[in-house]
């Protein structure tokens, strides 16, 4: 008896950035083809890799004749999504119930059978983020035998989820869009800022990273011309045409050549935050564009080994405190010890995902965007030989909208912190109202709105509290709201009737907003769009040197240990994230310097 209809079919599932559309064509008994027709997945964690579900799925769904493929860790929904879409064709193709049900639990790839093993090499990296990757490149190129151990199935690490915003200082990019900036002029704000509520800055580190940020957009250039070769657009995959190379004047240019610029804040100047190929504005997913380049460019052109589904557990060390290699753990719980000639790197991320750490800090009940290993794993290791953790005062925390996504771009209405309290300028930078409302002790914000302010995302938000379709609280006076938001009528009476005065006369006494972003908040119906803490960038962590050198409490350093990234963030942040592009470009920097300086080449 026939399995399906012959022919092809269309179904669809629904991944990271939405819906994924497969075509799948059947015989009579077989699965003959199958490709991803259309999809908003990320590059770098949906497709574009050597490990990435749209390479590797169709294929094995063909080869196996099955739906039990086992997910890629990383890329769990785009994954599911592909074989959601897969079964609805399947189901539109004629499949019967007891049919799919035969295909979902058809034997599919079996799972590696890791036994415990020891290896010896130059230079072991943890981490497949943007400093990993850069501090193997770097190793490689010099000559040292690589290895890579990343916990999850794709590499990018927190960049591949984030904007992919890289700070620039001067570059040919602000210039041609007539912007006058330079290394100075970044140095200075970002100590400005990173010392505005104490003082956490490194002078030297920051001065060597400021110095070098163009550099590191030059060399991410480079990368990806020696990826793309010859005028092969091996980057223009059928259902991401917008990713192909430039061709202007007869001459390819890769992404990187055509970037644009962008503000931190429309009132924050000069220009800075340079967008990765095809961003802009407050996105995710976008860092993609800089973490698959520069991983085509190890594994392929400098043919490096990246060990996936590994997670680095314990840093071995000799009788002198010298760091000798790593103990890891495979996906089936063997033990993988890597021992390294020259030097450990580690670069393992932040702690977003670990509750107990980020406990410490103002915010509980968060969510976060970071991968899920991202839990300290590395700062625990290097903790246990006798390094220095910093417990930094702040992480980066960005208060935003679940229901429409404000709190996120430059809305300027009157936000009020858990307590009905106004606490910020509510125009300013989104990171400095975000800093405001945790150092108010404040564990969500609430922006307060008749809906007639002109942000879409206000408008959108008040719309669906109005009509019941959100979780937002509505009211027809302050006094009811207060009552749904938990906090004290008297409290946000007081708050509402000093802000509506100021309104009136056109001045902001408290927090000094422009007149002309304080928005009347009228009625006859208000709402309280709530502001959850999402926390993306942690803060502190290991201290290094400009070497990238791991050190002690007392200032030394720990022999052969190096890190890179978030997991080395201390003396980069104050209590607020300086702008967007900080952390990515500090990442590539850093593991640059240190890949260099395990392979003992000169510093950049």
């Amino acid at each position: 008896m026939a399995k399906f209809n012959p022919g092809t079919y269309e179904g669809s599932g629904r991944g990271y950035g939405g819906k994924l559309f497969a075509s799948v064509t059947v015989s009579e008994d077989r699965i003959e083809q199958v490709k991803i027709t259309q999809h908003k997945e990320y590059r770098g964690i949906g497709w574009g890799l050597n490990t990435t579900p749209m390479e590797l799925y169709p294929g094995l769904i063909v080869e196996y004749q099955s739906l039990n493929i086992p997910t890629v860790v990383g890329a769990d929904l785009t994954a599911a999504a592909i074989l959601e879409a897969v079964a609805a064709a399947l189901k539109a193709a004629g499949a019967s119930k007891e049919t799919l049900a035969e295909i979902k639990a058809a034997p599919g790839p079996k799972a590696p059978d890791y036994q415990d093993e020891v290896r010896t090499l130059d230079v072991v990296v943890c981490g497949a983020g943007a400093g990993g990757l850069a501090a193997a490149i770097e190793a490689k190129l010099a000559g040292a035998e690589v290895v890579i151990v990343e916990k999850q199935g794709v590499t990018g690490g927190s960049t591949a989820r984030s904007g992919g915003k890289l700070l620039g200082a001067g570059t040919k990019w602000q210039k041609k869009q007539g912007l006058m900036d330079s290394p100075e002029m970044v140095y200075d704000y970002l100590m400005e800022v990173g010392n505005r509520n104490g003082d956490f800055m490194d002078k030297s580190k920051n001065r060597y990273l400021t110095d070098h940020l163009n550099q590191t957009l030059e060399w991410l250039n480079s990368i990806e011309a020696t990826v793309l070769g010859d005028k092969e657009e091996v980057l223009a995959q059928p259902w991401k045409p917008e990713t192909a190379p430039v061709e202007k004047d007869g001459v390819l240019k890769t992404h990187y050549d055509v970037l644009n610029v962008e503000p931190i804040h429309v009132s924050l100047q000069p220009w800075r935050v340079h967008n990765s190929p095809g961003g802009g504005g407050q996105t995710n997913g976008q860092g993609g564009e800089i973490s698959t380049p520069l991983t085509l460019y190890y594994e392929n052109d400098l043919h490096g080994e990246i060990i996936y589904n590994t997670a680095m557990e314990s840093l071995l060390t000799d009788e002198n405190g010298t760091v000798t290699g790593v103990v890891c753990t495979r996906a089936n719980g063997a033990k993988l010890t890597l021992y390294a000639r020259k030097g450990v790197i580690l670069a393992t991320g932040g702690y977003g995902r670990n509750k107990e750490m980020v406990a410490r800090y103002p915010v509980a009940n968060y969510f976060s965007n970071t991968p899920k290993g991202n839990v300290g794993d590395g700062l625990v290791a290097a903790e246990k030989i006798g390094a220095l953790n910093y417990e930094h005062p702040a992480v980066q925390v960005v208060y935003t909208s679940l229901t429409c996504g404000i709190g996120i771009n430059d809305e300027s209405g009157l936000i009020v912190n858990d307590r009905g309290e106004r606490v910020v300028n509510e125009w300013s930078y989104q990171y400095t109202v975000s800093d405001a409302i945790a150092r108010s002790g404040s564990n969500c914000g609430w922006y307060i709105t008749s809906g007639k302010e002109p942000y879409s995302g206000v408008q959108f938000g008040y719309k669906s509290a109005v009509a019941k379709k959100s979780k937002d609280p509505c009211a027809d006076s302050i006094e009811g709201l207060a009552q749904k938001m938990g906090c004290d009528p008297a409290v946000l009476r007081a708050t509402y009737d000093r802000y509506c005065e100021m309104v009136a006369k056109g001045h902001d006494d408290d927090f000094g907003k422009p007149a002309e972003f304080l928005h009347p908040i009228e009625g006859p119906k208000f709402a309280a769009l709530r502001l959850h803490p999402c926390v993306t960038v942690t803060f502190g962590g290991l201290e290094t040197d400009i070497s990238a050198r791991v050190m002690k409490p007392d200032g030394s350093v720990i022999p052969h240990l190096y890190a890179a990234g978030e997991v080395a963030g201390t003396g980069m942040y104050g209590t607020q994230y300086p702008t967007c592009g900080t952390s990515i470009g500090g990442a590539l920097f850093f593991g640059r310097i240190a890949g260099r300086a395990v392979t003992n080449q000169a510093l950049l």
